[in-house]
């Protein structure tokens, strides 16, 4: 049986930083462990944890917290001259994931560097940057479906995807992810579609990027513009970019005439939060140790001392705010951890 401990600070464990106690921690290697644990603490709630990067406990978790510490790596499943299937475990670094695949100059997630969590935690929010996300790539995921125990093969198209969201966001807690499957392309020169990326490549005199050029810009442009967690306790974009009517968007543009948007489909565009969060003058805002970082209207951080709910309660004012201002609700990105029923 695993070794479980009881009353451990989960401090290490957020990259907020907050100081919250989970009454009991399990570190899970290998998959197969995972469901004789669950057996013996059926009564007890569960949460899954990676590294902490895109969770905000508002207070303590009276329950059991399962670390992601699944070993292996990465294996080759087959390739061929236009590609490579590849498995990757889920319990390797994200970024060690990309740096690897750049190494080996295969194609196709470049631009998610420096994205931080496990591999296995990636699906859940269907991570993306720059103009591409995971979707794009994954070809499966291997999960087991806690509520039945049995291991299953879910095929993209039986996970759900969307705009930072899938299946197992969705039903969280339902399915343990050990296991992706990806499809990457080796030699490929990368499709940079996004303005910043365009920008910062151009300014360098790079007009035809490999692979390690869109590795090192995106590495740089997020140093420059996202807070060190450890440093300075965050998770990154706090909030998703909304999805609004192109008819809402034509108004406000009228107001506005600088609102970027991107589109989205079916007469609706994507805008931009941090412009909506910088626009109405949070960028910079502190109350206490509670703020909204100077570089970046997205990220709301902890300068060391802040609480889970004091967070969330900026959250809530910046959210507010914004509807006030655009009419635009906006939803959080960061999973909030609120109590300790079945998360």
């Amino acid at each position: 049986m695993i070794n479980v401990k009881e009353n451990i600070s989960l401090k290490a464990h957020n990259t907020f930083g907050l100081d919250v106690r989970a009454r009991l921690v399990a570190l899970l290697h290998q998959p197969e462990d995972l469901m004789p644990l669950l057996e013996h603490y059926r009564d007890v709630p569960v949460l899954f944890l990676g590294e902490g990067s895109n969770v905000l406990f508002l207070e303590d978790f009276d329950g059991l917290v399962i670390l992601n510490r699944l070993e292996g790596g990465i294996e080759i499943l087959d390739r061929n001259r236009e590609s490579i299937h590849i498995t990757v475990s889920g319990g390797m670094h994200w970024h060690d994931v990309v740096r690897y695949a750049v190494e080996q100059d295969w194609q196709g997630i470049e631009s998610l560097a420096l994205i931080p969590g496990k591999a296995g935690t990636a699906p859940f929010q269907n991570i993306g940057a720059y103009g591409n996300e995971l979707a794009d790539v994954l070809t499966a995921c291997y999960a087991i479906d806690t509520r039945t125990g049995r291991n299953l093969r879910l095929r993209k198209e039986e996970c759900g995807f969307g705009y930072r969201n899938s299946l197992f966001k969705r039903e969280p807690g339902r399915y343990f992810i050990h296991r992706l499957e990806l499809r990457l392309y080796p030699g490929r020169r990368p499709q940079v579609r996004y303005r910043a990326l365009e920008n910062y490549l151009t300014e360098r005199g790079i007009k035809h990027p490999a692979i390690q050029d869109v590795f090192r810009a995106v590495i740089d442009i997020r140093l420059s513009k996202l807070p060190d967690p450890a440093v300075t306790g965050n998770a990154g974009s706090f909030f998703k970019n909304p999805v609004i009517d192109r008819r809402h968007y034509e108004e406000l543009k009228q107001r506005y005439p600088d609102l970027p948007a991107y589109p989205a489909g079916n007469e609706r565009v994507k805008v931009p939060a941090g412009w909506l969060i910088d626009r109405a003058g949070w960028k910079g805002f502190r109350e206490g140790d509670a703020g909204v970082h100077p570089k970046q209207a997205l990220v709301l951080v902890n300068y060391g001392q802040a609480t889970g709910f004091q967070i969330y309660k900026l959250a809530q004012r910046i959210m507010a705010d914004v509807f006030d201002r655009y009419g635009i609700e906006l939803e959080p990105e960061v999973r909030i951890i609120r109590n300790a029923t079945k998360q």
